[in-house]
């Protein structure tokens, strides 16, 4: 089965927590705090698969979530930093942002790239210590790691595209010109799914070529396989274009050409208008070459300035012809296209957090809700239960203006106050 576009989830591992500890150690009176902070969660890496060229790995597992930091220990020991999870994708996956579409990243180069990244571990209490805070009861708790719903689109890296109707002959010409073996069968759609294969021009020379299946009338409107494909033949630098020239199917091959030709202008203006040879295959079965029919074929194809190369793909008669040719257009023609990634909007992750990005809401019972990342990173460094972690939230509050934004909201002594699990009757 040929998978090309598929939604996962990834979640990059939370730090650990920071530990609240303080030293106990015979002869050592008041040893202070030691608590270790905690370990960074670890990544979401997206690394190239070179022997993959489908997404069928992903079709039971869509969900890929790193190992989570380990809470710092006393003594001052760190926690355990959170394992890498290694996504491995086919060259030519673009990762898309499932909610815009937007290109994140064009995994087309050996390079690895880290989509989401870990949380870092929280402080241990030996950071909160001061000349007048000798004993804090409170660590910082972890950030929590990134998180994204993600589409992988498979868009195959190839110089060379093999375009033109079921059993034209494109799988056969892969065949005899690579070392591809596609299937070949008198049928229509023996191909389901786009094959690729290397052509030896030289010691150091060659390219890629693609078989594109099932393109047909109304394949960019969705009809036959075509509509599924015809993304592969996104990034080929050449089309060649696979007419049978015999018309073995009872079709005039002109008319063979110009449904194709149409259905390339309707998915893609740049797509149509792309470099493009003609291999008239099938020419051991042409009953007269100078046939009226094919003379009409050759003036149309001068008129759109296309090189016809006649050949034979089951006899390989004229393939290095059509191979030497090709060779010398890609020569002269861009590199395959890499995608650049689309910028995202700027949005507040946990590790830059503002006090400034706090929202104060209303709810139904009139309660003041205080929501924001910098508010949920301070809630989860409070101890309840101790009066010291009380006094350095109340200072954090009053310090970073979230007081202030209270009172500018109406808030009163006596109202009551919500942030996240914490809820609290406001004084003045």
């Amino acid at each position: 089965m040929f998978i090309d576009k598929i939604k996962i989830y990834v979640k990059a591992g939370n730090g650990g927590n920071g530990c609240v500890s303080f030293r106990r150690e015979k002869y050592v009176a008041k040893g202070g705090p030691d608590g270790g902070d905690g370990g960074n969660g670890g990544n979401v890496v997206f690394r190239i698969d070179e022997g993959s060229n489908t997404l069928l790995a992903f079709r039971y597992k869509r969900k890929f979530i790193a190992e989570n930091g380990g809470p710092g220990e006393g003594g001052k020991c760190h926690g355990k930093n959170g394992s890498d999870i290694i996504v491995k994708v086919p060259a030519g996956t673009l990762i898309r942002d499932a909610e815009t579409g937007r290109i994140i990243k064009d995994m087309s180069d050996c390079e690895e790239y880290i989509l989401c990244k870990g949380g870092k571990g929280g402080f241990g209490n030996k950071h909160f210590a001061t000349p007048t805070r000798q004993v804090p009861n409170f660590a910082k708790a972890g950030i929590p790691g990134e998180e994204k719903e993600i589409v992988l689109e498979l868009k195959m890296i190839a110089d060379v595209g093999l375009v033109g109707l079921p059993s034209a002959g494109k799988s056969s010409l892969l065949a005899s010109v690579s070392e591809a073996r596609p299937k070949i069968a008198e049928y229509h759609f023996t191909t389901l799914e786009p094959n690729l294969g290397v052509v030896r021009t030289g010691e150091e020379g060659g390219f890629v070529m693609a078989d594109i299946p099932g393109l047909i009338e109304g394949a960019s409107d969705g009809a036959g396989l075509g509509h599924a494909f015809l993304r592969h033949v996104d990034r080929c630098r050449l089309l060649i274009h696979v007419v049978d020239i015999a018309g073995t199917e009872g079709r005039d091959p002109l008319d063979d050409f110009h449904t194709i030709d149409e259905e390339l202008k309707k998915f893609s203006e740049e797509l149509y208008s792309r470099p493009r040879i003609v291999a008239a295959n099938k020419m051991d079965m042409l009953p007269d070459e100078e046939a009226p029919e094919i003379k009409r074929f050759l003036e149309a194809m001068e008129e759109r300035d296309y090189p016809v190369v006649f050949i034979s793909a089951a006899t390989m008669q004229n393939t290095k012809k059509l191979m030497k040719l090709t060779e010398e257009k890609l020569s002269k023609l861009p590199p395959v296209t890499i995608y650049e990634a689309e910028e995202a909007p700027a949005l507040e992750n946990f590790e830059d957090a503002s006090p400034e990005a706090t929202v104060i809401t209303r709810d139904s019972t009139g309660a003041y809700v205080v929501e924001g990342k910098w508010i949920e990173l301070l809630c989860g460094r409070i101890n309840l239960g101790d009066r010291e972690s009380l006094m350095y939230f109340e200072t954090q509050l009053n310090k970073n203006g979230i007081i202030d934004m209270l009172r500018e909201k109406g808030c009163q002594e006596g109202d009551t106050v919500k942030m996240f699990e914490f809820e609290f009757d406001f004084v003045e």
